[in-house]
């Protein structure tokens, strides 16, 4: 019968079979593969990962077995479980696929009715291939062998051997991705790989006791521990596999003779690792078991304990392996009791993920955020909190781990349940990276690598499932899981403490008690027992915003954990709550905002400052929420603010509810401010600018309102002009969280008033001023401080323009002139504002420049200052305001400079520290490099100054050597909480250089 001219054929052509190299038709022609007889051969082949990877090694191992090929052929063609493994594995794996090509033959081991070989088995198989025999001679307990074969002759054995056992399971394990063969649980290879590098290293020690002892029988008693994740029988193919050694006597000869077995091992198997090892690299290679006690008793870091949860004896002298685990084993349930636990775990885990370079963390599958390290991370945490009251939880691998904890009731089931499905599937994956070429791997192929990406999902066996292709259907499991991870590490630790207070899901089982307390101080919670009462408070009644607190806080204690006090974090969120009570708005905006969930707990957890304030100008919370345009809590602009608070205050006629207005915006804004600038969003001039702004508005607002009150009780005009002149930081605009306002209060009696009776009714405005602004408060301080006036404060509070310009022509001294150069008008009355500041130039950059006796002056006060000012007890390497290359060095630097220079300069005509900086460089006065490191220093000593009091909630000037306040100052300044000694050293090295600088300015 003649086949219609369209008909299609029956058997698929290359391209129905996703071969897309050009050679696939010549290859298919030369394995005879293009019959009828061939289309399940066909089928199969097409169901690889890499089709043509496959089909090019087949024609690579047709020309190795030459004549032998029939066999193989019709093998395939019969024998389903043969074309699964060998299909499956070759087009998986190039580096196997050059491994059968190496020894053609060796297909065979592959074929029939495969069974993965058991530990003996493998053992037995390796010991054969270097002619092991047991140690004669030996101690009865010592479980050694001699190998008769050593050397190169015995790696590449050794080798062959290895590669053969591994490659039968590399095999059984892809099968089912071309024909329907049983999936190799995830369990189950790490089991056959750990037993397999059992044996390899048992044969490697053979080898080792004939090389160090070759005519005499091994005169000690050597045990070899698993630790890692061979320890734990959770191997990877291609992986370091951690040992330590314990010997009998720990003499030179041990020591080679580990030496010998690494390097042996090294060479033939998998790089064998012994840094777990007391001391690490530069500790002894092999200890006696005493020695590894002691150790672990005076010395071991937390990371050492953590590690030996998953000890395990290997090979060698099973007693004293034994002895070993059995001596060790009860410390690693008291480490939780360590002084240095939590700091040392959070420091593991932060250490960890910097180790992840950023451009690789969503793809990373074992350090990046979401990846196989933080479940195993998270497990092991929870193991050593309660592992000591609960012996069920002794166990190594992390999916037994899992379910351990799962059963005691410190995970739920279906948390643990999911998170051992993630972690199983990010496992798969890994094995299939690292099986592509036998190279050690956690990375995921670039997003845009389809190619790459498209052979990962198909050997991982992802099916087309309707609506996505293999590739899609990877990508959307991959993000599933990685989200899932995150999302459960968060439930992992909180939701079952939730449980014990707050009856969440019936079926739940809750921790005791004392387990949630145990759990609570794991997670960094100095006092956690109130903390288990913040958590009952918050969940408590039944109510739905109690349901919904349960149902944040595990996101939201998860944030809190990385503050430098989440003890103080969840007090005051617990505050916030309850102020919250009358606002639906709160609990829905954490909800559905991650971020400003995120942010709010790190301000909480970071600040003793702000959430006082926070509490009373409870909707800044709404302003951590993004708008289009970014950060909310940026989009206020001093000048709108500042417009803000005088037309505010200005709706009272009553000075004492103007003065409250003023202080509701100024609370509000300076909760927004100090946000802001915990958050990393606000630079050091910003804030500093934005609270000048704030505090003159303030200042005015009150001035404004006690005139205006003033000339409605005297039924007539006010007599006199007044205007407040800023000083100091106020002036410059540079204040910080705890500076007072130093201010000059200055009058004019208006046209036909005596000056007597304008002085005495201006010197009332300013003390009403200054008592309405100074009225004692739960919000941070508003001192009003004239001690810089002439005559300092036994002179007159208020002066008329006249009276300071004859002062200051005639009286001024040295420091009230250098006073004057911050002066700046900020409130009242703004032409006799501008008129006393053109009065003052005169004296403050007088003709020809400050004399050379002034400077001389200038220079003693310094030295008296430094010498005499300093607190008592204070650091002066650390005194932020007065130590050694402190704000006072460099403003009193850049203050001479202008002394000296501001009369041919005019650019020097500025209040602000950091933009006279900025003209003393333009003009050249000093080195422009002289000027970035007087900079850096006033902005390092400024930013630890206000961090100091957004930590501490009060003014202070002095950081301190260490503890949990300069963590929590230099986590504020930029510094992650374990670097405060970085940040410490950073700020004696700026402030160091800087002081240089000064002491070449002063004494020139």
């Amino acid at each position: 019968m003649v086949k219609p001219p369209h008909a299609r054929s029956v058997v698929p052509g290359p391209g129905r079979l996703g071969l897309v190299e050009p050679t696939a038709p010549s290859e298919l022609e030369e394995l005879g593969w293009v019959g009828v007889d061939s289309i399940e051969l066909l089928w199969s082949l097409s169901r690889a990962a890499n089709a043509d990877l496959a089909l090019r090694t087949l024609v690579r191992l047709k020309d190795g077995l030459g004549e032998g090929w029939a066999e193989l052929d019709a093998a395939l063609r019969v024998d389903t479980g043969l074309r699964g493994r060998l299909l499956g594995l070759v087009g998986a794996s190039s580096a196997f696929g050059d491994h059968l090509v190496a020894d053609p033959l060796s297909w065979k081991i592959l074929s029939g009715d495969v069974k993965l070989a058991s530990k003996e088995v493998a053992t037995a198989t390796l010991m054969a291939a270097v002619g092991a025999e047991p140690e004669v001679g030996a101690h009865p307990d010592a479980n050694l062998y001699r190998a008769t074969v050593t050397g190169a002759e015995a790696v590449a054995a050794l080798r062959k051997a290895y590669r053969d056992e591994l490659m039968l399971l590399a095999a059984a394990d892809l099968a089912a991705t071309v024909e329907n063969e049983p999936v190799l649980p995830y369990q189950t290879v790490g089991r056959q790989l750990s037993d397999l590098a059992d044996a390899a290293l048992d044969a490697a020690l053979a080898v080792a006791v004939a090389t160090v002892c070759p005519d005499a029988p091994c005169p000690v008693r050597l045990a070899v521990i698993a630790m890692g994740k061979c320890g734990a029988r959770e191997l990877n193919y291609v992986s370091d596999v951690d040992v330590v050694f314990v010997a009998e006597p720990a003499d030179s000869i041990a020591s080679r003779i580990a030496g010998e077995m690494m390097r042996v091992g090294s060479s033939a198997f998998f790089d064998v690792d012994a840094a777990l090892r007391p001391e690490g690299k530069r500790g002894e290679l092999v200890r006696t078991l005493d020695s590894h006690i002691a150790y672990y008793t005076r010395w071991a870091k937390t990371w050492e304990f953590q590690a030996l949860l998953k000890a395990r004896p290997m090979v060698g002298d099973t007693d004293l392996g034994q002895r070993y685990v059995d001596a060790l084993n009860p410390m690693v349930w008291t480490a939780c009791e360590r002084e240095d636990f939590v700091p040392e775990v959070q420091e593991m885990r932060r250490r960890v993920e910097r180790m992840v370079p950023s451009e690789l963390r969503e793809r990373e599958l074992k350090l990046g955020r979401g990846g196989l390290r933080d479940v195993e991370f998270a497990v092991q945490l929870l193991q050593l909190v309660h592992g000591r009251a609960d012996d069920s939880l002794h166990v190594q691998s992390t999916i037994d781990a899992l379910t351990a904890l799962a059963a005691g009731g410190y995970v739920g089931r279906d948390d643990a349940a999911n998170l051992a499905a993630s972690y199983e599937f990010l496992r798969l994956l890994e094995h299939r990276l690292q099986l592509q070429k036998l190279r050690r791997t956690h990375t995921l192929p670039p997003a845009d690598d389809d190619e790459a990406l498209r052979w990962l999902a198909r050997a991982a066996h992802m099916r087309p499932d309707g609506s996505k292709d293999s590739l899609g259907v990877l990508n959307a499991e991959i993000k599933r899981n990685s989200h899932r991870v995150r999302r459960l590490h968060a439930k992992l630790f909180y939701r079952p403490l939730l449980e014990s207070v707050a009856r969440m899901d019936t079926d739940a089982l809750r921790l005791s008690p004392d387990a949630a307390i145990r759990q609570l101080a794991a997670l960094g919670y100095t006092a956690p027992e109130n903390a288990l009462g913040h958590l009952t408070a918050l969940t408590s009644g039944g109510s739905r915003k109690g349901r919904i607190q349960a149902l944040l806080l595990p996101t939201l204690l998860e944030y809190l954990s990385d503050t430098s006090d989440p003890d103080a974090g969840l007090l005051a969120y617990r505050r916030l709550s309850e102020a919250m009570t009358d606002r639906i708005w709160f609990l829905r905006l954490l909800r559905d905002e991650a971020s400003v969930a995120e942010r709010l707990m790190t301000v909480l957890g970071s600040s003793a400052y702000i959430p006082d304030l926070l509490i009373k100008a409870p909707d800044v919370v709404r302003l951590f929420a993004d708008s289009p345009g970014g950060p909310r809590l940026l989009e206020s602009k001093p000048e709108d603010v500042a417009r803000g608070i005088l037309t505010a205050s200005a709706r009272h006629a009553d000075p004492a509810r103007a003065v409250g207005a003023a202080r509701s915006l100024r609370r509000y804004e300076l909760a927004r401010i100090a946000s802001a600038d915990v958050l990393g969003m606000l630079d050091v001039p910003g804030v500093c600018r934005a609270l000048s702004s704030v505090w003159a508005a303030v200042l005015g607002a009150a001035l404004s309102s006690v005139i205006k009150a003033s000339e409605k009780e005297l039924g007539a005009p006010a007599p006199a002009t007044f205007a407040v002149i800023g000083m100091g930081r106020l002036g410059g605009g540079e204040l910080g969280y705890g500076s007072d306002a130093d201010v000059l209060f200055v009058c004019e009696p208006r046209e036909g008033i005596d000056e007597t009776v304008a002085v005495k009714w201006a010197n009332s405005i300013a003390d009403r001023v200054r008592k309405l602004l100074g009225a004692p408060s739960t919000d941070p301080p508003l001192e009003v401080d004239t001690g810089l006036r002439p005559e300092g404060r036994s002179g007159p509070m208020v002066r008329t323009l006249a009276s300071y310009e004859a002062y200051y022509t005639n009286w001024a001294q040295s420091w009230e002139i250098q006073a004057l150069l911050r002066a700046h008008h900020i409130a009242g009355d703004g032409d006799l504002g501008l008129r006393f500041l053109h009065m003052i130039d005169k004296t403050r950059y007088p003709e020809g420049g400050v004399s050379e006796q002034a400077v001389r002056e200038i220079r003693r006060i310094k030295a008296r200052v430094d010498s005499e000012r300093l607190p008592r007890g204070a650091d002066p390497a650390t005194h932020t305001k007065l130590g050694r290359g402190g704000l006072a060095d460099i403003e009193w630097t850049v203050q001479l400079m202008q002394l000296r220079h501001a009369h041919e300069l005019e650019s020097l005509h500025n209040t602000s520290t950091l933009e006279t900086l900025d003209a003393i460089g333009a003009a050249k006065l000093l080195s422009e490099s002289d000027v970035e490191l007087l900079r850096d220093a006033w902005i390092t000593a400024t930013k630890a100054r206000n961090c100091l009091v957004l930590v501490r909630g009060k003014p202070s000037d002095q950081l301190p050597g260490s503890g949990r306040v300069l963590s929590a100052v230099a986590q504020i300044a930029g510094w992650g909480a374990d670097d405060a000694g970085e940040f410490l050293d950073h700020y004696l090295r700026v402030t160091r250089r800087a002081k240089a600088v000064v002491e070449r300015v002063f004494g020139e």
